[in-house]
């Protein structure tokens, strides 16, 4: 019954792109399969969660920079523009009024099918308002 959202959303905060995973499973599945569904961008903004050197190599492959933080456990710490990184509050923001709506916040459905439409229908309406 535990699952995991992973999102792409645009710099005012409008949700892009939704996937929906087991609670369980890594960050990276959900950074694979939200990969191919990137949009032109300069710069994708992520947690600590998504810091893998594959997933740094496919972004710089599609000319785009990462602004992800390193984890704790690196060797070797990477840079990031800290600055922009204060702006990763958007998609904060925008699971926040994804959970403005009732069905998504307590999780009604049991199918994952079903509430990723739920969820679907939540981002709809927050990409147009």
């Amino acid at each position: 019954m535990n699952t995991k959202l992973h999102a792409i959303c645009d710099s005012q905060g409008r949700p892009l792109d939704l996937f929906v995973t087991a609670g369980q499973v890594s960050d990276y599945i959900g950074a694979r399969a939200l990969l191919s569904g990137l949009p032109n961008v300069k710069w994708l903004l992520g947690d600590r969660g998504y810091d893998a050197d594959w997933f740094r190599e496919a972004l710089q492959d599609k000319g785009i920079r990462a602004c992800i933080p390193g984890r704790k456990q690196r060797k070797t710490p990477v840079k990031y523009d800290r600055r922009r990184y204060k702006r990763r509050n958007r998609i904060e923001i925008m699971f926040g009024r994804l959970k403005d709506w009732r069905r998504v916040a307590t999780r009604y459905d049991r199918c994952p099918k079903v509430f990723l439409s739920a969820i679907a229908l939540a981002a709809t309406v927050i990409y147009w308002l």
